[in-house]
């Protein structure tokens, strides 16, 4: 995905009815040894680091459970949609444990220091509709019959960022994600380098040329 330019927007999804991701088996983790557990988690977290970084936009659709690792998952996307029926939480601590694939570092940066101490020291679960009000999620929606109302909306929502320049995206999300982790002077300035690298593309020079004709723009990732 991360090489494929024909991609401009990857939806994560379930094949599982009322299921997003309910996180690692533990059952199979009781299995492991303390270096085969740790192991385990340095290669959930290096997977997590992976789609965080795939250069396109990302959205977790959420139609069920997504707990502990797999809310996690979630967090590593760009957007998140939840049907207000969902239940998501890091329910790490309940189970004598703390989230360990980034949900400490992940989810602060989503709802601010206090709400994300306080899911994480409680394990508490939230259904959608909870987790739009304290900016979780961006958007939630009441479930549909077939069981995939976020999907839909996620879809829905792909199909808006579809038509814009997908440089310019690419670039406004790399802006995005490095300069939220310095003061705000670097990250004008990394602001500034990615706009430099825009500014030769074909796609800048079609938008303006179509807002000149009065026409949609046509582009082409180039």
């Amino acid at each position: 995905l991360r090489f494929d330019e024909q991609v401009r927007v990857v939806v994560f999804k379930s094949q599982v009815k009322g299921v997003f991701c309910a996180g690692a088996d533990l059952k199979e983790r009781a299995k492991m040894d303390d270096a085969e557990v740790g192991e385990f988690v340095r290669r959930l977290r290096n997977l997590m680091d992976e789609i965080a970084a795939l250069p396109v936009p990302t959205i977790a659709a959420i139609d069920g459970y997504a707990l502990g690792g797999g809310l996690e998952l979630a967090l590593a996307c760009d957007l998140r949609v939840a049907a207000s029926s969902a239940k998501m939480g890091l329910i790490e601590t309940t189970r004598g444990l703390l989230p360990g694939a980034g949900g400490t570092q992940r989810l602060p940066r989503c709802v601010g220091i206090g709400l994300a101490k306080e899911l994480i020291f409680t394990g508490r679960q939230i259904d959608g509709e909870q987790a739009a009000s304290m900016g979780l999620v961006n958007h939630s929606v009441p479930q549909n019959s077939e069981g995939d109302a976020a999907y839909q909306r996620a879809l829905t929502l792909a199909k808006e960022i579809l038509p814009q320049a997908p440089f310019a995206v690419k670039m406004g999300k790399l802006a995005i994600n490095k300069g939220i982790e310095v003061d705000i002077a670097s990250g004008m300035a990394i602001e500034g380098m990615c706009y430099a690298q825009n500014i030769p593309t074909r796609d800048r020079q079609e938008g303006m040329a179509a807002f000149r004709e009065k026409r949609p723009p046509r582009f082409t990732g180039k």
